[in-house]
């Protein structure tokens, strides 16, 4: 077992680090059927949104170190409604994240969390099925 404070365990601690995105899996069904690549991007704004606004955070940095092993979960909100309670939730419990909102359409697609250890932000994203 590696000492508290070693090399070994501060890896041990980036690799627990976790980025979590939740979409919206009722914008590629119908009625509304975007295009998949569409909603891909709109994960990819969110997540990038979040890392960016939480650049400064030491769990973005030491996610960002981790180049290739990088973890994410996307993971699928019914609709709208399910997305904005989450994000309620959210910042009821001091979580960091960010909505992305589709512009000029104003509509909130998706959300991404700043990485953090899944133990500390799992309880409030369980509920939610990996997005298919």
């Amino acid at each position: 077992m590696a000492a508290p404070g070693s090399a070994a365990a501060a890896g041990s601690a980036a690799a627990a680090l976790v980025q979590y995105v939740v979409l919206r899996g009722d914008l590629v069904r119908p009625p509304r059927s975007w295009p998949l690549g569409a909603v891909v991007a709109q994960g990819c704004h969110a997540a990038l949104a979040a890392t960016h606004a939480y650049r400064q955070h030491p769990d973005t940095g030491a996610y960002l170190e981790m180049g290739g092993a990088m973890r994410t979960v996307v993971l699928e909100a019914p609709d709208e409604a399910a997305l904005t309670a989450l994000a309620e939730t959210l910042k009821q419990h001091g979580v960091d994240h960010q909505v992305w909102t589709e512009q000029p359409e104003d509509v909130a697609t998706c959300l991404a969390l700043r990485p953090y250890p899944k133990d500390q932000v799992h309880q409030y994203l369980k509920k939610f099925k990996l997005l298919k």
